[in-house]
């Protein structure tokens, strides 16, 4: 089983708010979460429609994080004005239970399930970046290297350019990639920033000295620099309907397979700018092939967009996002649609 972990399953079929809830027929009345695992896993066990999933939550006011789950953890089925909901609580807890000051869990946050799958993330996070324009032409750069190598890695010594004394002296060294463009307006939204390796400065001055480790890739001159950071990603977000009200398209696909599927990674071409957040949930479309009407006379026509799946927002730029695909009815391919609400 997957090492996927949730926090908090999000809508996937639907955005509407569903009154009655539909419990599997063969549900259990409690059910033990086990690690390894998923949420979406559990939602099927307890529910017709995993999608209904936040409806029959029931978060416990009295303990600590009430909206995570530990493996370990007992969950109970019970019912309230008629309606289930599901809780950390059984059925025959007393009503004094909830007057108790709220209890402290010891397990660390990390521990939790969280929301998307860390085992398709873990080799990501380090490595592929979308850089705004300006940030990386005003980025330190190789000017040379040592020997005048055409090429370098770990252990080489490199020159740089352009390095702020008050920097530090750790960078991560990355090869511009793909332009991103807006394929309706043209409009230059990023580049990828494709890791190479690290560098450590040991002179810092008009021309700054630099080593490198940890290298992916040859470096080369020209290569910038930037500040070394992991791509920070909360794995505890709450998945959520998009108050953005907007469409776009699949720009990119990580590891540039043709095909896109379940929990590949990809990037839209909608960001903070048009108020997409982390935890947003768009609903994807496989686009419409265009054919000949022999009947009318050899016309194009486009056929209608048909229903592909779900895609789930973990990282925001101002221009683009990346997505993570949650479900697949079939397949995916650059170009193909998003919405961030429900299609009229």
């Amino acid at each position: 089983m997957r090492n996927i972990v949730t926090g908090l399953l999000f809508f996937l079929f639907s955005w509407s708010v569903v009154a009655d809830i539909t419990l599997h027929p063969d549900h259990p009345d409690t059910y033990t979460v086990k690690k390894g695992d998923t949420l979406w896993d559990i939602a099927t066990i307890f529910l017709n429609d995993p999608w209904q999933w936040p409806a029959l939550w029931e978060q416990n006011t009295q303990i600590n994080n009430p909206d995570l789950i530990y493996p370990g953890d007992t969950l109970y089925l019970r019912y309230k004005d008629g309606q289930p909901s599901l809780s950390f609580e059984p059925e025959q807890e007393t009503p004094e239970r909830y007057k108790l000051s709220p209890t402290v869990r010891s397990i660390k946050k990390e521990k939790a399930i969280p929301t998307i799958p860390l085992d398709v993330l873990t080799p990501f996070l380090n490595q592929p970046k979308i850089i705004d324009t300006n940030v990386l032409a005003s980025a330190p750069y190789i000017v040379s290297t040592a020997d005048e190598r055409v090429i370098s890695a770990s252990g080489d010594k490199v020159y740089v350019r352009n390095i702020a004394p008050e920097g530090g002296v750790h960078y991560q060294v990355f090869e511009q990639g793909t332009a991103y463009y807006d394929p309706a307006t043209n409009e230059l939204l990023g580049y990828e920033a494709v890791y190479a390796g690290d560098a450590w400065l040991s002179e810092i001055g008009p021309i700054s000295t630099a080593k490198l480790s940890n290298t992916t890739r040859e470096v080369t001159v020209g290569d910038r620099l930037l500040p070394n950071e992991a791509m920070a990603i909360d794995h505890h977000f709450y998945p959520k309907r998009s108050t953005a009200d907007t469409k776009g398209v699949i720009l990119s696909v990580f590891d540039g397979v043709s095909q896109i599927g379940q929990y590949q990674i990809a990037v839209i071409n909608r960001g903070e700018r048009e108020q997409i957040a982390e935890g947003d949930i768009i609903t994807l479309y496989q686009s419409g092939d265009t054919i000949i009407d022999k009947v009318a006379g050899d016309e194009e026509v486009v056929l209608p967009d048909e229903y592909a799946g779900q895609g789930l927002v973990f990282k925001t730029f101002d221009k683009v996002s990346y997505i993570i695909i949650m479900s697949a009815v079939r397949a995916l391919h650059i170009g193909d649609k998003f919405y961030t609400q429900p299609r009229l």
